[in-house]
């Protein structure tokens, strides 16, 4: 008898969490053979991933993951072997007394949020007394051994290598988002949040020496682009140039595609966790833009990351990378920091590949999952 999973997401910002969920309902089936059901309260975002399912259907299965609707109005079901809550999302009072009731017993797994910061390893895999007389036990992803390591399938990185050495499927793969490369052009993806000071960036592309194109899959940074375009809404198709900057609205994607964006791009400015995740396995120079928290705890998480990145650069190339970084999440001006990373940017193209076979030689966080299983059964 396969051992069985239920995976339960609540959309809260976006796609982030119904992104990672997904992908490791996925991953636990297509690699693991276990029956998994993956609890969504929003349907709508979840078939913005995944455009053939039926947002108004109450059970379905894609992918081989069986996905539900996580209705207000729960409805009794028996609860799986293994239990995620993801995100600190709060399970429906009657499956959790379901699980206490249940004669074979429940691993409870509250899957956190992704950190680099040093009070992680001490708190992945603890547990915690409920009221319900049942343990919940804590969850870290992160890039240490000692967390519960990162979402990757087990050949993404064979893939990607394929992929990026063969310049006609990069070609093939841009034509179908309405892609023409630009001889010469420098590939940059945008995906973040709403930003202030981006015209900075902007007007830096416009103005540099080599042709920029730049490939913007719909999402919140498009208010901040309409405003230095000082036009009207964007929306996908749109192109416009201006001096050496060629910028593109794609349209949303299914996370394949925007997998094979970010690899064939030479530059990616990514958000929240999934994307960001993503763009390590790419392999590419990157920038993050973590999601703001309040009291600017996320700046916190921001230079834990940055401490274990930027190891192996030299000290000019860390300085560099460092200032835009922090620019960029600070909705300050980055137009001297971009230039600064430029010119260090043979040794950060190396020290992507080198971070993501690094990272890749540990466990990933389905296979993590899976061993944490076995040794608490």
């Amino acid at each position: 008898m396969r051992t069985t999973w239920d995976i339960f997401c609540s959309v809260v910002d976006n796609y982030g969490d119904i992104g990672v969920t997904w992908r490791l309902a996925r991953q636990l089936v297509a690699e693991q053979g276990f029956a998994v059901r993956l609890w969504v309260d929003d349907l709508n975002a979840f078939a913005r991933l995944c455009p053939q399912a039926d947002a108004r259907a109450q059970r379905q299965v894609q992918q081989g993951v069986e996905v539900c609707l996580w209705a207000r109005d729960w409805q009794a079901v028996e609860p799986a072997d293994v239990v995620i809550e993801a995100f600190a999302c709060e399970l429906p009072p009657a499956y959790i007394a379901a699980m206490a009731g249940r004669a074979q017993k429940v691993l409870w797994l509250n899957l956190e949020y992704l950190s680099a910061e040093d009070w992680v390893e001490g708190c992945h895999g603890l547990p915690s007394l409920q009221s319900s007389g049942l343990s919940k036990f804590f969850f870290f992803p992160g890039f240490t051994a000692g967390s519960g390591g990162l979402l990757r399938e087990r050949d993404v990185l064979t893939q990607r290598q394929t992929f990026q050495a063969d310049p006609r499927a990069r070609a093939e793969f841009l034509g179908t988002l309405g892609v023409e490369l630009i001889d010469g052009a420098r590939l940059i993806s945008l995906f973040a949040y709403e930003h202030a000071a981006l015209a900075s960036w902007l007007e830096v592309l416009a103005a540099g020496p080599q042709p920029t194109q730049l490939l913007v899959p719909e999402g919140r940074i498009l208010s901040s682009l309409q405003l230095w375009l000082g036009g009207s809404e964007l929306r996908a198709g749109d192109a416009y140039q201006r001096g050496q900057l060629h910028l593109q609205v794609l349209p949303f994607m299914r996370q394949e595609q925007y997998d094979r964006l970010l690899w064939s791009c030479d530059f990616n400015i990514v958000r929240g966790e999934d994307s960001f995740i993503r763009a390590q396995w790419a392999g590419r120079p990157l920038l993050w833009h973590i999601y703001k928290q309040a009291d600017d705890a996320h700046l916190d998480k921001l230079e834990a990351f940055l401490a274990l990145y930027k190891e192996g650069l030299s000290a000019e190339a860390q300085t560099a990378l460092t200032d835009l970084w922090q620019a960029w999440n600070c909705d300050a001006p980055v137009a001297e920091s971009w230039s600064r990373l430029l010119e260090y940017w043979p040794e950060h193209a190396t020290h992507a590949q080198d971070w993501s076979l690094r990272r890749a030689s540990q466990a990933d966080l389905a296979a993590a999952l899976v061993q944490f299983y076995l040794n608490w059964l």
